[in-house]
């Protein structure tokens, strides 16, 4: 990997959370070693003008840390993730903390955890602290003008995507071994594909949003970021507030999945279609039967954008009178997307509701006959920072960058991105999207794909 900033930085001693937690359980490492380790990474390699983290959380992670290895020698039980130190995106509440969701007028601390927050501390996590992203996580791309914009861990001088940016980023930089983000349009996985790790969006009733800031409450759901689809599955089982299981690859021989012939295969850049290619030849070698058909419903998908659809309606109804008196204190770029939902009446919005009602009843029952869909998770990679200083180039790249993981968002699906690039190659990922409610299935399946694509690096 590729890494930006002055110092070198020092890696975890393991990846996976699995092994994490096994080095802690057998002494190999204790929970304050691990947190060191992130802390001196984010010492090094966060550059004040480009934050990864906006806040840090050091004397309570530091408490936190010494209280699991104290746990631990008292041989105590402890919690499913006692021990890993876990970032956090800015728009979750953390008691005493301000959750700015990356603006700059916004003061106010957060009276309680969030939700997911009290369960990640529950199950023993080491909270790292509060990090970057897109100011009100209304961008696919990761720009805040604000706090900066933190650079690509593998492609230097590209965006690290967003809106949940700073989170992949300390993940891909060992300043945390996962990272919690939200995702209304694929702001936990474009992330994820851009910086090289894995990203899941469950269901979105999966996750209790308690304590979150809002972009679109019809759209929104909060996942995990980690380098395996186990460390994921792990994860989402906390936030979820369910027993942690084994996670049992499955087998590709007897699946079936669907590649669209339409929509989300349109634009895709040269180096991206080699990707997936070489990512579908695996898996049918793998024994998966793959058919490359036209999904009827995702045709229909750009009646449910029209506007700035639910998210400038939803997001502007929050927002309206903040912008009357902090208006000019707004990215300009998020500001004009949050105003479209100004235009829309209530008539409009009843009738998006009932239109993605009917999209997704036809989605569901045309995912029925399939294990999974597979797509580019981006259809193209991440841009230069560069390439985005006119508007309209930010404009055309943002709606491209958030198009495919969408499709997900908008149809209340499961999705999952997995890294397929090569070695040296730009980053990239591939998506599976799955049935709403099969959240764990999908995970079992990703782990599969998992498999079968790490033999091919």
């Amino acid at each position: 990997m590729t890494q930006s900033g002055s110092k070198p930085l020092k890696p975890l001693p393991a990846e996976s959370l699995a092994d994490l937690l096994e080095g802690l359980k057998t002494g190999q490492w204790q929970a304050a070693d691990l947190l060191e380790t992130c802390l001196n990474n984010i010492d090094n390699g966060d550059d004040p003008d480009r934050q990864i983290y906006t806040s840090r959380f050091d004397c309570q992670a530091v408490a936190q840390a010494r209280s699991v290895d104290t746990l631990r020698s008292a041989q105590a039980p402890v919690g499913e993730l006692a021990g890993l130190p876990i970032a956090l995106k800015v728009l979750f509440d953390v008691a005493g903390e301000v959750t700015h969701a990356g603006s700059r007028w916004w003061k106010s601390p957060a009276e309680a955890d969030a939700l997911i927050v009290s369960r990640l501390r529950s199950a023993g996590a080491v909270i790292t602290g509060h990090t970057n992203m897109t100011e009100f996580a209304y961008s696919g791309l990761g720009i805040n003008p604000h706090y900066g914009t933190p650079d690509n861990p593998i492609a230097p001088g590209r965006i690290p995507g967003g809106s949940s940016s700073g989170a992949a980023v300390a993940v891909a930089r060992n300043m945390a071994a996962a990272a919690i983000g939200s995702d209304t349009g694929g702001s936990v996985r474009i992330p994820a594909a851009f910086c090289g790790l894995v990203g899941f969006k469950p269901s979105q009733q999966r996750i209790p949003r308690n304590g979150s800031f809002p972009l679109s409450d019809s759209l929104d759901s909060i996942g995990p970021m980690a380098r395996t689809v186990d460390c994921c599955a792990r994860l989402d089982a906390v936030l979820a507030g369910q027993r942690t299981q084994p996670l049992m690859p499955r087998s590709l021989a007897s699946l079936r999945f669907a590649v669209p012939a339409n929509y989300m295969l349109d634009d895709v850049s040269p180096e991206i279609a080699e990707a997936f290619t070489a990512s579908l030849k695996r898996l049918r070698e793998a024994g998966a039967r793959i058919d490359e058909v036209a999904v009827p419903v995702l045709d229909s998908l750009p009646e449910l954008l029209e506007g700035g659809g639910f998210t400038a309606a939803e997001s502007y109804h929050l927002h309206r009178e903040w912008l009357a008196t902090h208006g000019d204190q707004y990215d300009p770029r998020v500001r004009v997307r949050i105003e479209r939902g100004a235009a829309l009446s209530a008539a409009d919005y009843i009738e998006l509701l009932k239109c993605r009602q009917h999209r997704t009843q036809q989605a569901d029952q045309w995912l029925s006959a399939y294990d999974g869909l597979l797509a580019p998770t981006v259809p193209v990679a991440p841009p230069r920072i560069d390439e985005l200083i006119q508007d309209e180039d930010y404009g055309r790249l943002n709606l491209l960058v958030l198009r495919n993981p969408t499709v997900a968002n908008l149809l209340d699906l499961s999705a999952i991105t997995i890294p397929n690039h090569q070695p040296g190659a730009l980053p990239s990922g591939l998506m599976l999207v799955g049935r709403n409610g099969a959240d764990r299935d999908l995970l079992a399946i990703a782990a599969g794909l998992e498999k079968t694509l790490e033999t091919a690096c």
